[in-house]
């Protein structure tokens, strides 16, 4: 199960990316003339890093939420595991 600090931790790192990816230097890299099926360079290298950013917080979101949903299902395991054990009756 992936820590709460730590999901903290790479929200924080593609954050820093992001800054990184958009700041001006690379920006004026992509600010030419030149297209790409059409499509301006730069407005293509933003859209491209916008979209890829979203992916990667959605990705490391959905990964917490699924270590938090399998941890919970183990531990109503281990519940009902329990309670068998001990001679309670059971819901089934």
């Amino acid at each position: 199960m992936q820590a709460p600090s730590r999901t903290r931790e790479l929200l924080v790192a593609l954050f820093l990316l992001g800054a990184l990816l958009l700041a001006p230097p690379l920006l004026i890299i992509f600010n030419q003339a030149a297209r790409v099926f059409g499509v301006p360079t730069l407005y293509l290298y933003l859209f491209a890093v916008w979209a890829v950013l979203i992916a990667l917080v959605a990705l490391a979101v959905e990964r917490r939420h699924a270590a938090n949903d399998l941890a919970e299902a183990d531990a109503n395991v281990a519940d009902k595991e329990s309670g068998e054990a001990a001679g309670e009756p059971s819901d089934a």
